[in-house]
């Protein structure tokens, strides 16, 4: 790596470092440079960054959704999509595959094996000759039987030091903004006695001290490893929460973005392919601030999304949804959006500060409640407990509007579908959504956690009725998402770097028009969010800038405009090409 130190890249890493460390860098960046081509992942070895475009798509799975009883799953997970999910999806997002002790994986034991019940490296390796695969690069904290922690508890270097004390009658400690209700800080005993440790999330996950550069290194060295295992996007979990500052909020802090800006300085040099996807589960400002200057996370989720979705087929409005789209701003070059609606989590309640009013938030929980789903609170500044995350299967939070029935249920969740397939960047579909699934509250009951109404694994002859049922419910949403993704992927409007414009054309109709990057095709997506039939005039598009619209919907392939209109079913979307 000794040509790389001249480098305007080192000298960035130099300077960050420097910032987050001080006279420590300059033996830091040395320590760097021989890490570097420990798993061959050095950069002449590397492709160049593949660019996103329309075929590109993300499935988000557990390592065992799909299960055969007695046999390692990620080989399972590998046949079952080859043979139903084929090339629909560019990316596969396994969620944490790790030896793990709680929060279905996110509670790592140990970081650099595969738990023996899903398989071995060489399966996940398998995996990304198909898909190029995204890990969780769980970098805020480690499962409370860690060797790490276990080496604290102890008084063993080096992992004594890996970790933050605090005092639990130190006032600042008020000031920190978390998402859970549990304590922040747990009594742990150690060789020296009872100490208080920080744990954000749960007493299992305890939080690693980045003030101390000996962890940052091990968690660059855990990163080398996964690229050369075939990871071609890391995914960092809970990052928001990574920096510790006595006196703040610890949420945000300018050391945090530093840390991802110095990672994707890192990997410039040694995997220029590999992209960060930033999860920070915030108001929608917090959010995209994790772009940084176009120096930070190639990807962030668009947490507002899901909410706004959701509100706006609840309600049969597109006025906030519409609203929240126009203002969006541009990625940086060589950045993009992840569009999600249902996920491995919640729907976050956050994300929807200041978008729509209180009261409404307040209905949606409601709904959400009311319909077999659960609500997450976080303990706010003022020590009220209020809403965080509303638990439940994206299919099912859809349902449960009066005078329902299967078929409106069924268009309304295909409607949300093809909402975010059809806007600016890159779409993500949870696995349990790709399936319809319904809110599993046996194992939320046999678990205790709320988010396991949305984590139900499938054996694999369940799967597969369902895959090969185009009949059922299940069956019907399965196949419908796969060929609208399928569509998507042949038209270069849908690119992820190509224009959106988007807006109410009447109270319960969202347009949202796509333009290829070299503006050679544009395509207008019509969506009617509500449970009636809506018509369209051509006078109403022409007032929102639309016009040319050819006849034939793309989505059906038949005519969709009679006498100079559009015409809707309930909760029906349409492809139109614009001339």
């Amino acid at each position: 790596m000794k040509h790389y130190y001249a480098s305007p890249v080192m000298q960035r890493i130099r300077e960050r470092l420097e910032r987050l460390y001080g006279r420590e860098a300059e033996s830091l960046v040395a320590r760097a440079a021989m890490m570097v081509g420990r798993y061959g992942v050095e950069a002449e070895s590397r492709p160049a960054p593949h660019a996103c475009d329309q075929r590109s798509a993300l499935l988000i799975t557990y390592p065992d959704s799909i299960q055969v009883q007695g046999k390692p799953s990620l080989p399972v997970l590998q046949k079952a999509l080859e043979t139903h999910v084929g090339d629909a999806f560019s990316h596969l997002h396994i969620l944490p595959f790790f030896p793990a002790s709680s929060d279905d994986g996110f509670s790592i034991i140990h970081f650099r094996s595969v738990e023996a019940a899903f398989g071995q490296w060489p399966d996940l390796q398998a995996l990304g000759k198909s898909y190029s695969l995204v890990f969780d690069l769980v970098l805020n904290h480690v499962s409370a039987r860690s060797g790490w922690f276990q080496d604290y508890i102890g008084g063993i270097a080096p992992g004594r030091h890996y970790f933050i004390e605090a005092d639990p009658a130190e006032a600042t400690l008020k000031q920190v903004v978390r998402p859970r209700s549990s304590p922040l800080l747990t009594p742990v005993r150690t060789y020296s006695g009872e100490r208080h440790v920080w744990t954000t999330f749960s007493a299992d996950q305890v939080d690693l001290n980045y003030a101390n550069p000996d962890v940052f290194f091990e968690v660059l060295d855990i990163i080398m490893l996964y690229i050369s295992m075939g990871a071609r996007v890391l995914r960092l979990d809970a990052i928001a929460y990574l920096w510790k500052k006595a006196g703040t909020a610890c949420l945000n802090l300018p050391e945090t973005h530093e840390i991802i800006a110095l990672l994707r300085d890192l990997l410039i040099l040694i995997a220029p392919d590999v992209r960060l996807l930033a999860e920070t589960n915030l108001p929608h400002s917090e959010n995209i601030s994790y772009f940084g200057s176009g120096d930070e996370a190639h990807w962030i989720y668009q947490f507002s999304l899901p909410p706004l979705i959701l509100h706006a087929l609840l309600g049969g409005t597109a006025r906030h949804l519409a609203a929240w789209a126009q203002e969006l701003p541009e990625p940086p070059s060589g950045c993009a959006y992840l569009n999600i609606t249902g996920t491995h989590d919640g729907i976050g309640v956050r994300p929807l500060e200041g978008l729509i009013p209180e009261p409404e938030i307040k209905g949606l929980v409601d709904h959400v409640a009311g319909a077999g789903g659960r609500v997450s609170t976080r303990r706010a500044a003022n020590g009220e407990e209020v809403p965080y995350e509303l638990n439940s299967t994206w299919f099912d939070a859809l349902g449960g509007l009066p005078g329902d029935d299967p078929e409106l249920h069924l268009a309304r969740f295909l409607c949300a579908q093809a909402i975010l397939f059809s806007f600016k960047g890159i779409p993500a579909v949870y696995f349990n959504t790709l399936l319809a699934a319904r809110n599993d509250q046996d194992l939320a009951r046999q678990t205790g956690m709320s988010r396991s109404l949305n984590r139900t694994k499938w054996q694999r002859a369940a799967f597969q009725s369902v895959a090969e049922n185009p009949g059922s419910v299940a069956g019907r949403a399965f196949a419908a998402q796969l060929r609208m993704l399928k569509i998507r992927s042949g038209h270069a409007a849908f690119h992820p770097e190509g224009p959106q414009r988007v807006a109410a054309v009447t109270d319960s109709v969202l347009g949202i028009e796509r333009i290829s990057p070299d503006g050679t095709e544009k395509i207008l997506a019509l969506a009617n969010l509500s449970g009636k039939p809506a018509r369209v005039e051509g006078n109403q598009l022409k007032a929102c800038g639309w016009q040319e619209i050819a006849s034939k919907d793309l989505l059906a392939g038949n005519d969709a405009c009679a006498d100079g209109a559009v015409a809707l079913a309930p909760y029906a979307v349409v492809w139109l090409p614009l001339g």
